[in-house]
């Protein structure tokens, strides 16, 4: 009988053989779901960076979840590991709900396969273990230590899979004083400073709109995570990556943070305003509000030729940007009076051809209906199980050597479980049906 630690080495040992040099695999290698044929079906021959790479995704709620969706639209064939009858926390965030399902967990889960697992159980922890030595990716956002408990450690991974990407995600990072503190937007964006300098001038500190702070910390593992990759292609070896809300959001903090690393100089809100440019901010106008930023001198004598204020330009107090911003309180009055004056549309008409950036404060009603964010496909639509049709932000970045195009519906909880253990893990029907009856995973029966 072979011990657990014995299959896993036999799983990765048949896996790493199958991948070839440096991590690659061969186009017939058996140790991946292998999408290629049916993709390029698809799409004319164009595959995706990372179609055939297998992510092992721990994550819930935000950060984690939006850098594996965002590996998705790359191609990368995304397992979701859930637990049996809650699933993602966010499953339960609304209203609104279509459905049973929960708007927000559809808007950061789509390109993945449910895999419900009860870590608490032996057999559920041994076969996270199993996957962990065939996928070329794990992310997790538990607390610092905990995954260890159940044997899925980055240094207890990395034994049976030396090639693996191991991506943590933490609310303060795998070390220090507050390295087992929860980690959430809200207290990252506070502790972090970024609600300092959030909310109108000489007002309350602000939560951004969205979980800017989460957001962020996504897209910094999903370029970690790519790094990484690139560097197995070089050493053969997967690498632990510390991502955390806290260290993104303060890296975020840009010239704010030099203001005051090398001029001492504390930050304050601003509402729209700038603190080092004038004008920079958005004005009322009869109808609405509309955003003017001149960058420059230059755009600035623009403002003032569309606004009709030539004087202003001439006037020492503003020529330079310099005096502008040790003025500007003067100068804000004189040009808010006159935004008031007309509508936005009839600012956006003055401004055309001007040079100078404008735009105005749409509604999230107005955003979907812009040309531009039409243009962009900045809204992709699918076909949900339960939910019918729903439609979510789609990618932000158009590569020219392939198409995002045909992404698959966010999925149920444990929708792909026994697909998973079939295909992924060459689990038989009676493995699958003595784990479904041992309560370790649990398939849905909506199909």
């Amino acid at each position: 009988m072979l011990t657990g630690q014995q299959r896993l080495r036999g799983l990765v040992l048949g896996s790493v053989l199958l991948r070839g040099p440096r991590g690659q695999r061969p186009p017939e290698g058996r140790g991946l779901v292998d999408t290629r044929t049916s993709y390029e079906h698809a799409h004319g021959g164009a595959e995706r960076p990372l179609e055939g790479v297998r992510v092992l995704d721990l994550t819930r709620v935000l950060a984690g979840p939006f850098a594996t969706m965002i590996l998705g639209d790359l191609g990368a064939h995304v397992i979701k590991v859930e637990k049996p009858g809650v699933g993602d926390d966010t499953r339960g965030w609304g209203p609104p709900f279509l459905a049973s399902e929960s708007v927000y967990f559809l808007s950061v889960n789509r390109n993945k396969k449910s895999l419900a697992v009860d870590l608490k159980h032996p057999r559920g922890a041994e076969l996270i273990q199993q996957l962990a030595a065939v996928c070329d990716i794990l992310v997790e956002n538990y607390l610092p230590g905990k995954l260890h408990g159940f044997g899925l450690g980055f240094d207890q991974l990395s034994e049976v899979n030396p090639g693996l990407v191991y991506c943590s995600i933490s609310g303060y990072g795998q070390s220090g004083p507050q390295a087992n503190s929860p980690g959430y937007d809200s207290i990252a964006s506070a502790v972090s400073g970024m609600m300092h300098i959030t909310g109108p001038e000489d007002g309350e500190p602000v939560r951004p709109g969205v979980a800017m702070t989460d957001l962020a910390t996504g897209l910094y593992a999903h370029g970690a995570i790519m790094a990484a990759l690139l560097q197995r292609q070089r050493t053969g070896r997967g690498a632990h990556i510390d991502c955390n809300l806290l260290s993104s959001q303060v890296s975020c903090l840009s010239h704010i943070a030099a203001n005051f690393l090398n001029a001492g100089q504390e930050a304050r809100r601003w509402g729209t305003a700038h603190g080092s440019i004038v004008p920079y901010q958005g004005f009322k106008t009869k109808d609405g509000h509309i955003v003017v930023a001149a960058g420059n001198d230059k755009q600035f004598v623009k403002v003032c030729e569309v606004v009709g204020l030539m004087d202003l330009s001439q006037d020492p107090k503003y020529r330079t940007n310099k005096v502008r911003v040790q003025n500007r309180q003067q100068l804000l009055l004189i040009l808010s009076q006159r935004f008031l004056q007309e509508s936005t549309a009839d600012w956006l008409r003055r401004f055309e051809g001007s040079g100078v950036p404008v735009g105005p404060i749409n509604s999230i009603q107005q955003v979907f209906s812009n040309a531009q964010v039409k243009h962009n496909q900045l809204i992709q639509e699918m076909e949900h199980p339960t939910a019918g049709s729903i439609a979510v932000p789609g990618p932000a970045v158009r590569y020219s050597s392939f198409s995002p195009s045909g992404p698959t519906p966010p999925p149920l909880i444990g929708q792909h479980t026994v697909q998973v253990l079939r295909d992924t893990l060459s689990y038989t029907d009676d493995v699958i049906k003595s784990l479904l009856e041992s309560g370790a995973v649990f398939q849905n029966q909506v199909s």
